[in-house]
């Protein structure tokens, strides 16, 4: 394994670094109490000077317009872009558009990725990704109730989505649905695009989480869909590899979010640190870094983050080398350990500011409410944790 950083993408971190705190962490408190698309008039500002600065769509493809950065350089990128909820965003390389991008470039047609890659890279539409359903398991893709049936020439999809993260003002939908049911279960669904004015597309309603609804980007759609029909062109990939691709995008989708998560960290750690150093709690001075607690958390933070730090820049080195399938054991490792460290680490750094923390007034309550769910998305810890025990056990019979 080699972690050794290249001259350039050393040059491209510190880059986005400064970016971040220059031009992103100053939007904050704007951010904190506008809506997402209010804020987008002095985004899209921020996103032309990454593109003036050659920093576009970092992981995406070259060939349609991104940096074609590795997986393990992509990560360091994220982990940088992390420490602000805007940074992917900014940059071009958010969720669900990354994953998608990965899918039409990998399995579409020409006339799909001329309709829909070429401008979802260029930053021209959103796009948004329908696997999880109300009333099946999230963590299990093979099971699923909405289906595509054919009808001549077309698609008729009936189903009910949820947690269709930024299908708000998204151009199209990329939609898993069961195409044969008597096909073997890996084989039974399939993803199409699906254009969200097409009739039959319902969005519902965004999903208040924690108590904020959310608009545009940044929401989790409620879509009924009845009777919505598409072309038969409009299938991506082969008919029944629906699992097989949704495999392929949450491997490299893992990282893409637990080098985000290594951002947050990051970010909460710094301000744990300076407000401990700053925060005085007696006459004679004394602030909160002189109390032993204090200094315990700070330390196991600090030792909690390098760890899970190396642990996904191996994962990443994995798959850039061997593949996400022989990398699959690491994938499940980093998905509960960083998304558990976040956690702890943010959980602390609200703790060391007191009353101050609950407030909006810094970054740490938004990120206590949002990234909880980092636990549960791309397949609940527990999950993971019993398909890496399995796993590991048959090496021992």
């Amino acid at each position: 394994m080699d972690f050794q950083i290249s001259d350039r993408i050393q040059t491209i971190v510190s880059m986005i670094n400064e970016f971040v705190d220059k031009e992103l962490i100053p939007l904050e408190p704007e951010f904190m109490t506008r809506s997402f698309k209010e804020m987008l008039p002095v985004l899209r500002e921020k996103q032309i000077l990454v593109k003036k600065m050659e920093l576009w769509a970092p992981n995406f493809p070259s060939d349609c317009g991104g940096m074609g950065l590795s997986l393990l350089e992509h990560g360091l990128v994220s982990e940088a872009l992390g420490r602000s909820p805007l940074g992917h965003y900014v940059f071009w390389c958010q969720a669900p558009d990354a994953g998608n991008v990965e899918i039409l470039h990998a399995h579409g047609t020409d006339a799909q990725k001329q309709r829909w890659l070429n401008p979802l890279v260029a930053g021209e539409i959103r796009s948004c990704f329908a696997m999880t359903e109300v009333d099946m398991p999230g963590s299990n893709p093979v099971m699923l109730e909405t289906t595509a049936v054919k009808d001549g020439d077309d698609y008729i999809i009936n189903g009910h989505k949820w947690y269709t993260s930024s299908a708000d003002g998204a151009e199209f939908a990329i939609v898993m649905a069961v195409t044969d049911p008597e096909a073997p279960k890996y084989l039974q669904a399939s993803m199409i695009i699906v254009p969200t004015d097409t009739k039959g597309f319902n969005h519902i309603r965004n999903i208040p989480v924690m108590g904020h609804e959310g608009d545009d980007y940044l929401s989790h759609a409620e879509i009924m869909f009845e009777g919505c029909r598409v072309p038969r062109e409009n299938l991506l990939g082969a008919e029944g590899h629906g699992f097989v691709m949704a495999q392929e995008r949450l491997g490299p989708g893992r990282i893409h979010h637990c080098m985000r998560w290594l951002g947050i960290c990051r970010r909460a750690f710094d301000l744990m640190c300076r407000r401990a150093n700053t925060r005085v709690i007696s006459p004679s001075g004394k602030t909160l870094a002189t109390r032993q607690t204090i200094q315990n958390w700070i330390s196991e933070s600090a030792a909690e983050l390098e760890a899970a730090r190396l642990l996904t820049l191996n994962s990443a080195w994995q798959i850039d080398n061997v593949g996400a399938s022989e990398a699959r054991d690491s994938i499940s490792m980093i998905k509960f350990v960083v998304a558990n460290t976040m956690g702890r680490i943010v959980d602390r750094a609200l703790q060391v500011h007191g009353g101050l923390g609950m407030t909006d007034d810094t970054i740490l309550a938004w990120f206590f409410r949002h990234e909880r769910a980092a636990r549960i998305y791309d397949g609940a810890d527990e999950v993971h944790k019993t398909s890496l025990a399995k796993r590991i056990l048959k090496t021992y019979t």
